[in-house]
């Protein structure tokens, strides 16, 4: 089995990648009614979006916290961080929602901060040093 040794580049941006899910989940399942109000979404989907990030959280900081990683386990972030990011545009261009001005900002740039950490997570993967086990 092929693993590589987690670079702290990777670990950082792993641990910042779990913080914002688990600030934007908790504000999206308190603070959904709320929301729904400003942003103009389904307070279900807020809430629902919300706790869907707690235990990719919990698998952010599980694999920031082991001392080597495999390629797939980071490819599995990069591609939920991407398929993430694309279902949040398709949720705008689909007009299954009918958000605010304020709506489409707040979906616009969270799918761009995801994209980011994808792309992060990206580099940290190609920064650390691979070894076998």
């Amino acid at each position: 089995m092929q693993l590589f040794r987690t670079s702290t580049f990777l670990r950082w941006v792993l641990l910042a990648d779990a913080a914002t899910c688990i600030a934007i989940g908790l504000l999206m399942i308190f603070g959904s009614d709320l929301l729904a109000q400003f942003l103009g979404l389904p307070k279900e989907l807020s809430r629902y979006a919300g706790l869907s990030l707690l235990p990719f959280a919990a698998f952010l900081i599980y694999l920031a916290r082991r001392e080597n990683l495999s390629p797939p386990a980071v490819w599995s972030v990069i591609v939920l961080n991407a398929l993430w990011t694309i279902d949040s545009l398709l949720l705008l261009l689909i007009g299954w929602v009918d958000p605010t001005g304020l709506g489409y900002a707040f979906i616009i740039f969270q799918a761009c901060g995801v994209a980011m950490f994808a792309a992060l997570e990206y580099l940290g993967l190609r920064k650390s040093a691979m070894t076998t086990v």
